[in-house]
């Protein structure tokens, strides 16, 4: 989604200005944040955190010399969408990717967000009631966690 064109609005212009176009485009996001969570919820949140890093340079701090590769999907696989970092950017896909680092598999959109914005993360009880399958680095999902609430928060949601 974030062309090169955006990575150039931190240079212009401050952090916050980019957080106020971020907050202004992310409208959907905040509604399945706050509200009920539908299928897009993956879409929302990878373009979300995808729009972040082209529009602030504090936030794009978080992907600096990181490389990795998630593949996000439901366990009927009606759901699929993949992040890849490389390079200090973000490319989202809206299918899935077979050389993944890390695979979540989730049993629907509410499971995943419940999952990535826990306070405390806790994956074992997710596992142990089957809402969330990991497969890979569970470092990586600490780390997507951790981006997803930070954005959450720079958002004013959290």
């Amino acid at each position: 989604m974030a062309s090169t064109i955006l990575h150039v609005i931190p240079n212009i212009f401050s952090d916050r200005a980019g957080l106020f176009i971020t907050r202004f485009w992310l409208r959907n996001l905040r509604k399945e944040l706050e509200g009920r969570v539908t299928d897009k919820f993956v879409e929302f949140l990878l373009e979300g955190l995808d729009l972040a890093f082209a529009l602030s340079r504090s936030f794009r701090k978080n992907i600096k010399d990181f490389e990795g590769r998630y593949l996000f999907r439901t366990a009927d696989d009606l759901v699929a969408a993949s992040a890849i970092f490389r390079d200090g950017n973000m490319n989202v896909r809206e299918e899935a990717i077979d050389d993944w680092d890390t695979r979540v598999t989730f049993k629907d959109a509410a499971a995943l967000r419940d999952f990535i914005f826990s306070r405390d993360q806790d994956i074992l009880d997710s596992i142990l009631a089957n809402n969330v399958e990991v497969d890979g680095n569970l470092n990586y999902i600490y780390k997507f966690g951790f981006m997803a609430r930070d954005l959450g928060h720079r958002l004013g949601i959290q």
